[in-house]
């Protein structure tokens, strides 16, 4: 079942390569979505797909690329709207 999923990453996300690595395990995963900064520091990932592709990106989220340093996942799931055709690093 398609599901949808916002997912906010605290911590030091930015300029460590997050988005893109995101992106890489989002296409791997065949996730469609967004990632994008935020202007506290955070970073944003909207993502529709399959609920355990889309838990594997949630698990993938709390490690993070080999530099950053993840201190919080928050999770809000909802239905799909299909608005998404691929994955883009905003």
């Amino acid at each position: 079942m398609r599901k949808k999923v916002l997912i906010t990453v605290k911590g030091r996300v930015q300029r460590v390569f997050f988005r893109v690595s995101a992106a890489r395990r989002a296409e791997a995963l065949g996730i469609r979505g967004q990632v994008e900064n935020l202007d506290d520091g955070s970073v944003k990932i909207v993502a529709e797909g399959t609920e355990e592709n889309l838990e594997g990106l949630i698990d993938w989220c709390r490690e993070g690329s080999p530099r950053a340093v993840v201190e919080s996942v928050d999770v809000e799931w909802s239905l799909p709207d299909d608005e998404f055709r691929d994955f883009r690093v905003m």
